[in-house]
């Protein structure tokens, strides 16, 4: 279950992102916004992250003009490591060395196509382990 959540700034990419998630049959759980309009991300990111936290969701997706307001938002959820890619090689990166757990992205940086890749290739890499597991550690650390 992806856990989805977006700003007004990132609706019309977060529907982008349910269509792709529909045609490859992952399950996900929107928590809003509704519609375009005006909102405030930390409503929404916070909500995605705390499902991510909890584990009703394996992972996020929360998206806003930039990215940036809503990912710093979904990382004061305590357990929530939600990385802001606008790339393949980053969503890529941050899976296999920071087993980020959260993909924020920026509805005014990025084309649907591209959001679409990068999803893919974040939903789809594994987490290395070994040495990255002890620096995720030392994050966790950071939490108690």
């Amino acid at each position: 279950m992806i856990a989805l959540g977006s700003d007004h700034g990132g609706f019309d990419l977060k529907e982008t992102v349910k269509a792709y998630l529909d045609k490859e049959n992952i399950p996900y759980k929107d928590f809003g916004c509704p519609n375009k309009e005006s909102c405030d991300y930390p409503i929404f990111g916070r909500a995605a992250a705390e499902a991510v936290a909890s584990g009703e969701c394996e992972k996020g997706i929360v998206i806003c003009t930039t990215g940036i307001g809503i990912s710093i938002a979904a990382n004061k959820v305590k357990g929530v490591r939600c990385a802001l890619c606008s790339d393949t090689l980053s969503a890529e990166m941050t899976r296999r060395h920071n087993d980020a757990n959260m993909l924020a992205m920026g509805a005014g940086m990025i084309g649907k196509n591209l959001a679409e890749r990068i999803v893919e290739v974040f939903l789809n890499t594994e987490f290395e382990g070994g040495r990255h597991a002890r620096r995720v550690g030392l994050i966790e650390d950071m939490e108690k």
